[in-house]
């Protein structure tokens, strides 16, 4: 049986399709792929995160749900949470995307979630310039720091994050899951 060669999806044409109810869309590698809204605890964490980084990292700009584009065409992806230079903020129209990888990337582990997946937007994040990928476990209370040179670290409960790249200072995973 002949295989069906299918076309990617441009950014373009990606624009063009509706948000489903329940979630939205992201463009991975010119396939469009559903990614359901979150649930409350997922987006406390979120938000503490989001409270923190801004807190202890000056001169940058962290925030939720952050559109961005790692390559010209076929990508568009969603950061949980993303921290990005104040100055590359401001640069970014209101009616476009941020071009290239925010410089952090955190994703927070969801059910919906598969390791294929985070591995892929991990790789993804550093082809487009991002200099910390974090995932963040809130079943174990742990977060892993990824670094484009294959490091990585999982830092839990006991433990403070370093902040090197972004700022002096360090992170503790006990506030970012605080309830």
């Amino acid at each position: 049986m002949a295989q069906t060669e299918t076309a990617l999806l441009s950014v373009a044409e990606f624009d063009k399709i509706p948000d489903p109810p329940g979630g939205h869309n992201e463009l991975h590698h010119g396939e469009c792929v559903f990614v359901p809204a979150p649930m409350m605890e997922h987006t406390r964490i979120q938000r503490e995160l989001v409270l923190l980084l801004t807190r202890y990292c000056q001169g940058y700009c962290a925030t939720t749900e952050v559109p961005f584009r790692p390559f010209p065409e076929h990508e568009l992806w969603v950061a949980d949470v993303a921290m990005v230079t104040e100055a590359r903020w401001r640069a970014t129209p209101r009616r476009a995307w941020l071009s290239g990888s925010p410089e952090l990337v955190a994703e927070v582990l969801s059910p919906s979630n598969t390791v294929q997946e985070i591995s892929d937007k991990k790789w993804t994040c550093f082809q487009g310039g991002c200099l910390e990928f974090w995932v963040l476990d809130p079943k174990r209370n742990s977060i892993e720091v990824n670094t484009p040179d294959g490091q990585a670290r999982t830092y839990t409960a006991g433990d403070e994050i370093p902040l090197d790249r972004f700022a002096s200072g360090k992170l503790t995973v006990a506030e970012v899951f605080a309830d």
